[in-house]
């Protein structure tokens, strides 16, 4: 005798097309952003750096931050941020020195070629933000309501992880 769940209501089960949809979109989104970024460096003739690592320099900007500090912030979503962060000191893009109370603790920054990376990076966002208005993809109202939808998933998320331990 086979016990079979329950199937949720049509309501529901569009829901949760729609919500599974949602994920993989944001998930392919990702990957289209660093090809998009891979893409431009190609463009430019800038082959030493990947999208990730290009990404990174965006995101840290001007600040002067420690390795942990790159995750809390948002800075960096993956796994393998100190291997990244070696090869961005070990090809001058950015640098990185031990903190004075912490010597476990190393502080970066972005070196004048990290500077670089980054205004290519902010140049390209800018491109695209000025096409997605003039072409009506999206305009400032919808996009705010992607971004507060985001968010409001994110804090549900991160609600989720702090509630299971």
């Amino acid at each position: 005798m086979s016990i079979q769940s329950p199937m949720p209501a049509p309501a529901a089960q569009g829901f949760i097309t729609g919500y599974l949809e949602a994920l993989s979109l944001v998930e392919r989104l990702h990957r289209l952003l660093l090809d998009v970024i891979k893409d431009e460096f190609e463009r430019v003739g800038l082959l030493e750096i990947n999208s990730v690592q290009a990404l990174l320099l965006f995101n840290i900007g001007d600040n002067e931050v420690t390795a942990g500090e790159l995750k809390s912030r948002g800075y960096y979503q993956g796994s393998n941020v100190s291997y990244n962060l070696k090869k961005l000191v070990e090809k001058g893009f950015m640098h990185h020195q031990r903190c004075e109370i912490d010597r476990r603790s190393v502080r970066v920054r972005l070196t004048a070629r990290g500077r670089e990376v980054r205004d290519i990076v902010a140049e390209l966002f800018e491109r695209h933000a000025e096409g997605l208005k003039a072409k009506g993809v999206v305009g400032e109202h919808g996009l705010d309501e992607i971004t507060m939808g985001l968010r409001r998933m994110e804090r549900y998320w991160s609600d989720q992880i702090r509630y299971i331990y």
